[in-house]
């Protein structure tokens, strides 16, 4: 049996959370934990929403002292999330306008609490 961070575990269930959660708003998750193939980029999850190829990212927290979950999607990891994105879409030849990048947001208290924020940063990176 595999024994994780606390850290780690956390994330792993926010993700497994926001996987059934996404499910049920009737996406079709097709990967999880997406790596590139340099091994610089990772997508939490990715799926269609109908026609739209959505590229999600998970933060999990167990509280708001350092700030939402949201926030620590930085310029820096959109970035990262962006190329992922592109190496993504040209192997499956995709185009970037059917692309969208959510958030899911996950505060585990004594019930967890997610926020979905749908396109959350554009294509072409923040603005």
């Amino acid at each position: 049996m595999r024994a994780w961070q606390p850290d780690h575990a956390m994330g792993r269930r926010g993700e497994d959370l926001a996987h059934r959660y996404l499910r049920g708003c009737g996406f079709t998750i097709v990967a999880r934990n997406y790596r590139t193939r340099s091994g610089t980029a990772e997508v939490d999850l990715i799926g269609w929403d109908g026609p739209v190829l959505v590229f999600v990212e998970v933060k999990s927290r167990a509280n708001d002292d350092f700030g939402s979950p949201e926030e620590a999607v930085d310029r820096e990891k959109q970035v990262r999330l962006i190329r992922a994105a592109g190496e993504y879409i040209q192997r499956l030849g995709v185009e970037w306008k059917d692309v969208r990048f959510d958030v899911v947001s996950i505060l585990f208290g004594h019930t967890p609490a997610l926020t979905h924020i749908q396109d959350a940063f554009g294509r072409s990176g923040p603005l």
